[in-house]
């Protein structure tokens, strides 16, 4: 969510270009999150996921800097805010892995999509951003689709699972704002290096009290979810640097479709019906706060003076 009188970005745009990498990111991740439920049927502790997803993603960012001609970029213009999104994006990882682990795919996904919801509740809260009653709407249609899809009283999902979703979509919006801000003065490959290096450290010690042996089985879905993960995380950020959010967000929607199939090709689980209607309110809540988000920031741009609520 953009300040008020946003900061003009002459940044060049290419939204084909930025489109196609929001995918390629999207399926990458969707990769690494079924593989995370694969890693846990094997025995693999979540911490283990956090360390070895980071450790495995080293090489390829050395090899993005390598090839991008990035080195010299490494040096960090704001370590303050780097510092803060490894935090907050290490405490997001779990909680989306652990909603994996705890739920379906398809509906774990779908709980996810209520980033937008919970990035407008806090615009409004902590920036202090106008939100009129169209995004406020928007907000009740999305929770609307959670109650519809969970059912909380139907013993369908487990609670702890939609609760850690939630938590771990909460956090996403976090991490989107803090992405955004890194992104107006880093490059891609900066962004990540620095995630990557910066979560290490402390996952390093908590790996002497939950690392344990694996069959070559379980290294191996460890090893993918460090390479989709990565490569993930690098397309997302670029396609940010190449088109606005209003375009390359949308794209998102698509990992749904991923991961339906691909529990459905390991699993054998597919959506039920109320899974579906829940997912189309919460979609349709995303993609109309999107709307908003961005008529309102051509608004600010046109007339900067005068505030319009959302």
């Amino acid at each position: 969510m953009p300040a008020s009188s946003p900061a003009p970005d002459n940044r060049p745009h290419r939204p084909l270009f930025a489109i196609g990498l929001r995918l390629a990111a999207v399926a990458c991740l969707s990769v690494m999150f079924v593989t995370v439920r694969l890693a846990s049927q094997h025995g693999v502790h979540l911490l283990e996921v956090l360390f070895y997803r980071q450790l495995a993603a080293m090489p390829l960012v050395f090899a993005y800097l390598a090839m991008s001609g990035g080195w010299q970029h490494i040096r960090p213009n704001r370590m303050g805010i780097h510092a803060s999104r490894t935090v907050v994006g290490l405490v997001g990882m779990a909680l989306n892995f652990g909603a994996f682990i705890l739920l379906p795919p398809a509906e774990a996904t779908t709980i996810g999509f209520t980033m937008p919801i919970f990035g407008t509740i806090m615009a409004a809260l902590f920036l202090h951003e106008p939100t009129g009653i169209h995004r406020w709407g928007a907000v009740l249609l999305g929770f609307l689709g959670v109650v519809i899809m969970v059912q909380p009283d139907s013993g369908h999902f487990p609670m702890l699972g939609v609760a850690v979703a939630l938590a771990g979509a909460f956090n996403t919006a976090l991490v989107s704002i803090l992405l955004r801000q890194l992104g107006r003065t880093e490059k891609a490959g900066t962004i990540v290096f620095w995630f990557t290096a910066l979560s290490l450290p402390p996952l390093g010690i908590g790996m002497l009290f939950f690392g344990q042996a694996h069959d070559l089985a379980a290294w191996g879905l460890l090893t993918l979810i460090g390479i989709a993960g990565a490569a993930g995380q690098i397309l997302l950020t670029a396609a940010l640097r190449w088109g606005p959010l209003s375009i390359v967000l949308p794209m998102d929607y698509s990992t749904i479709l991923w991961t339906t199939l691909l529990g459905w090709m390991l699993w054998n689980v597919w959506p039920m019906d109320t899974t579906w209607i829940g997912a189309a309110l919460i979609i349709a809540s995303g993609l109309y706060i999107a709307w908003r988000e961005h008529v309102r920031a051509r608004r600010v741009t046109v007339t900067p003076a005068v505030q319009h609520p959302g």
